[in-house]
């Protein structure tokens, strides 16, 4: 389910679980991209980091979910 907040503007504001798998994937392709093996190692590390914190955000989502509905 994705959620999205108001900025206070009228405008959607993505959330952090999904902001982090996007800039995964964008990532992800720019390692793909990559000429030299310094920048694919380099952009690979940071799509690992985001999927982390993507992981981490989905958990804490869930479990903010449970304390509510208990």
């Amino acid at each position: 389910m994705v959620r999205r907040f108001s900025s206070g503007r009228g405008n959607p504001v993505e959330s952090n679980e999904r902001y982090y798998r996007r800039r995964a994937v964008e990532e992800r392709m720019a390692a793909q991209r990559a000429v030299t093996e310094t920048a694919r190692a380099w952009h690979a590390k940071l799509a690992e980091d985001f999927a982390a914190r993507a992981a981490a955000a989905t958990g804490a989502a869930c479990a903010s979910v449970t304390a509510i509905t208990a």
